[in-house]
């Protein structure tokens, strides 16, 4: 049995990360299913999903500054859209994660949480889960 998934994420900042974990966790609920795995999606180019901590907020801002000096929004870029920075954040982060399912909970670390990372905002991002049981 597999089940799909697709909701809508508002995003407020050129740069961000959404928490996605209490979401996941309701369509998880609905799904019913208790062992399998779970494929979240970002069908963009210049948006992202990754697992990171999610106890405490300043590990977002530090990801998210370190990206914003590793990749900087201005470098002389050719890409003629003035968002070649959020098109090479996306390429690092991935399009996709996958979370294992066990007795009907996501098998995520203590401190993790599955966030959507906004690198060309403030847009309305698509966000696709597909829970497949095993």
């Amino acid at each position: 049995m597999t089940r799909n998934y697709i909701f809508r994420v508002k995003t407020h900042q050129r740069t961000e990360m959404v928490d996605l974990t209490k979401e996941i966790l309701k369509l998880l609920q609905q799904s019913k299913v208790t062992d399998g795995i779970c494929y979240i999606f970002i069908p963009h180019t210049t948006a992202g999903v990754t697992i990171n901590e999610n106890a405490d907020p300043t590990v977002v801002t530090d990801m998210l500054g370190a990206l914003n000096k590793l990749v900087p929004v201005h470098n002389n870029y050719l890409h003629s859209e003035g968002n070649s920075d959020a098109h090479i954040k996306a390429t690092l982060v991935g399009a996709s994660e996958t979370v294992l399912i066990t007795d009907g909970t996501l098998q995520l670390g203590t401190w993790q949480g599955i966030y959507l990372c906004e690198f060309d905002g403030p847009r309305n991002r698509k966000v696709m889960v597909k829970i497949h049981k095993t």
